[in-house]
Order: structure tokens, then C-alpha cells, then sequence
């Protein structure tokens, strides 16, 4: 590898945080933020799907170009963009299984396939959906419009497990919870004493912390009467942003290199 490549691929990967317990702490709490807020805007503000989707879909957009833009790795700009992908995921996934009627199963297939398409591409494209892949713009594209589709999807399980209508499994928001916390442990337990894919892991864990921050999302916000705390979705949403803000202000937070990314 020359000089100028290993430069540029330093500076690539060093717009990109460390995979530590952190990064899953933070990244738990956005998704159930995703839940809580995309709820507020489409259910609470009465604004629906459709046009939160495309209300998100600008603030996705425009934080994404800026990540892009970006010179460095900036947390606050980074988790500003993941959080983005989960209030538009949470809406996306909302207007596939309900605007358009096809429930709880036809919405996991339809972001499923979306997904896997995403992936198809950008491996097609680089020769490889490696974090550390990231290395020009169009890579990053590549990673955000799938992480797009990870929190999609995830919000799609997440609503299928809890659910009880739209041809959901009813298990409710406890159970779905613990359902995907243990999905969790066992990714977590391959990665410490297997030889696992590192790519592999790290997709398998991110699409899994979008269903269970969508199920504790869920928990929070629903009457008391559907398993819920009832807590208002403005107010859920205030508290997990300022969880949030102090987690990216305090905790401790590295750019990733190529080799951590691996």
C-alpha cells in the first residue's frame, strides 16, 4: 500500500467512531429515540408517514452530506446523522407495513430486500461492505443508505415481534426486548471467542440494536393497557436526547482506524 492510500484511508476511517461498548450504549438510546420521535412527528403531530418520511428524508439527506463533508470524524455530527437514519427508518418501515397495507411480515420482506439489494451494490461496487471500506464518498454513501435500511428493517422486526395486528407475533414489548438482547449477546459472544467475519458481527449487531431500541421505544410511550409506561412520545423523546448529548459530550470517544474497523 502506498503512502498517499494508507493517508487516505486513515483519513476516511477516521470519520468514523471506535466500535466499543460506548459506541452500542449510544447507539441503543438513538435507535429509541428513532422510535420515540418518528411516533411524535407522525402520530402525536398527526403529520403521518408519508410526509414524516419526507420530512426526515431532508434532515437525513442534509446530515449526511455533511458527515461527507466533514475532514474528521465529529461525534456530534456522526450521532446527529445516526439519529437521523432512525427517526426516517422508524417512519419508512411505519408507511411500508401500514400506509401501504402490507402488515408487520410484508414490511419485514419488502425492507429485507431493500437491504440485502443495498449491500449487493456496494460490494459489487468496492468488492466489499467492510466498515473500513470507507474510504471516498461514494463508499460513504454506500454505508449510510445501508445503515438507512439496518434501522429500517430493524424497526420492521421490532414491530412484527411486539406487535399483535398486521399479522404480527404479539409477543409483546418485554419479550421482543429480551428476544433481541439475547440475539445481541450471542453476536457478542461470537465476536469474543469465534473467528467470525468482524463485517459480518458488526451488521448482524447493527440491524439487531434497532428492534430492541424500537421495542423499548414502544415500552415507553404505550398506555399502560398494551404492556406500556405511557410516557408521553415528546417527553421520552427530550429524555433520550439528552442522554444522548451528554453519552457523545462525556463519554470517551476515538476515531477508528483501519485495523479497529476490521
Amino acid at each position: 500500500m502506498t503512502g498517499n492510500v494508507r493517508e487516505t484511508f486513515k483519513h476516511a476511517a477516521s470519520k468514523v467512531p471506535q466500535v466499543t461498548l460506548v459506541f452500542w450504549i449510544i447507539k441503543i438510546a438513538a435507535t429509541t429515540l428513532g422510535e420515540t420521535g418518528g411516533d411524535w412527528v407522525t402520530m402525536s403531530l398527526d403529520l403521518g408517514y408519508l410526509i414524516g418520511s419526507a420530512i426526515f428524508a431532508v434532515i437525513f439527506l442534509a446530515l449526511v452530506s455533511g458527515q461527507i463533508r466533514a475532514d474528521s470524524y465529529r461525534p456530534s455530527l456522526y450521532w446527529a446523522t445516526i439519529v437521523a437514519t432512525t427517526t426516517l427508518g422508524t417512519t419508512m418501515a411505519d408507511f411500508f407495513d401500514r400506509s401501504i397495507g402490507v402488515g408487520y411480515p410484508g414490511g419485514v420482506c419488502i425492507v429485507f430486500a431493500l437491504l440485502l439489494a443495498s449491500l449487493g451494490i456496494w460490494y459489487k461496487s468496492q468488492g466489499t461492505v467492510s466498515v473500513q471500506s470507507i474510504t471516498t464518498p461514494k463508499a460513504e454513501w454506500f454505508y449510510w443508505i445501508t445503515i438507512l435500511f439496518s434501522q429500517t428493517l430493524g424497526t420492521a422486526l421490532g414491530d412484527w415481534v411486539a406487535g399483535s395486528d398486521r399479522g404480527g407475533l404479539g409477543l409483546g414489548y418485554e419479550y421482543g426486548a429480551l428476544i433481541f438482547g439475547v440475539c445481541l449477546a450471542i453476536v457478542a459472544s461470537a465476536y469474543l471467542w469465534t473467528r467470525m467475519s468482524r463485517t459480518l458481527l458488526f451488521w448482524a449487531a447493527f440491524i439487531l440494536t434497532r428492534p430492541l431500541g424500537a421495542t423499548l421505544g414502544d415500552f415507553l410511550d404505550k398506555p399502560v393497557a398494551e404492556g406500556g409506561l405511557h410516557i408521553s412520545r415528546l417527553y421520552a423523546s427530550l429524555i433520550l436526547l439528552v442522554f444522548i448529548i451528554a453519552g457523545v459530550a462525556f463519554l470517551p470517544q476515538s476515531p477508528a482506524t483501519s485495523d479497529e474497523q476490521s
